[in-house]
């Protein structure tokens, strides 16, 4: 699915925090929201997920004006730093709880939980409870439980974010393959640029509610748009 922006702007109480944003991110990219704190990545997010709407400004999907839809109609899947796991729940049933709320059989269900729990690299584990899983393991779960409704749109704002570093490096190539193997169009918000140069297709290099460059990480990297963005990947960035 692709999403297009056109000329977003919105506010909290006096504080403006997004200023005439427009984008358009491809069907089946990876997209890296990037910038420092504040800069209104989560904002930008959740106006794309239908979890804010806009004070001015269009919001489209695959053509279609979504500005006002409800975000339970949009077919997305969140994940998020907080991703909040059922903690009386088993991790299968964590995964299922969508598929339950959606009055899913219980055969495809468990079909479903188990080629998640598959592709997640969690085989076995679905009868554990999210205390008895690693931080990594979690966050694969909270993954599983977003794209078990089969969303068009997978969004994740800092999904990795409580993770200690070779944990977070790890699950940075697993979403990378994952993606290769899904092809749902997903959009990732991170103020660390070696996750967003190494994980995205497409980087959206924001400040202060503004968008400074789009481009793939070289062109951002080798070609920046202005200070801001040579400041900002220049002196951080490794390979």
């Amino acid at each position: 699915m692709s999403l297009l922006l056109e000329r977003v702007n919105h506010s909290y109480g006096s504080q403006q925090v997004l200023h005439d944003v427009s984008l358009e991110i491809a069907s089946g990219s990876l997209t890296a929201l990037l910038g420092p704190s504040g800069s209104g990545k989560s904002t930008l997010l959740r106006i794309l997920g239908g979890l804010e709407e806009p004070n001015t400004g269009r919001v489209w999907c695959d053509g279609r004006d979504v500005t006002s839809v409800d975000a339970r109609f949009r077919g997305v899947g969140y994940c998020f730093q907080s991703y909040a796991p059922f903690r009386h729940m088993t991790v299968a049933k964590n995964i299922g709880y969508g598929l339950r709320v959606r009055r899913r059989p219980r055969a495809e269900i468990a079909q479903r939980v188990e080629e998640l729990l598959a592709l997640v690299r969690l085989e076995g584990k679905g009868g554990r409870y999210p205390s008895q899983l690693s931080g990594g393991e979690r966050q694969r779960m909270a993954l599983a439980r977003a794209l078990a409704i089969e969303p068009e749109v997978l969004l994740l704002d800092e999904p990795f974010g409580a993770l200690d570093a070779n944990v977070r490096a790890e699950l940075r190539q697993w979403l990378r393959n994952l993606h290769r193997t899904m092809h749902v169009t997903t959009v990732l918000v991170t103020h660390d640029q070696t996750e967003a140069m190494e994980v995205a297709d497409s980087l959206v290099i924001m400040d202060e509610g503004s968008i400074q460059q789009v481009g793939n990480p070289l062109e951002c990297y080798d070609n920046p748009a202005n200070d801001f963005v040579q400041g900002f990947l220049g002196p951080l960035t490794t390979f």
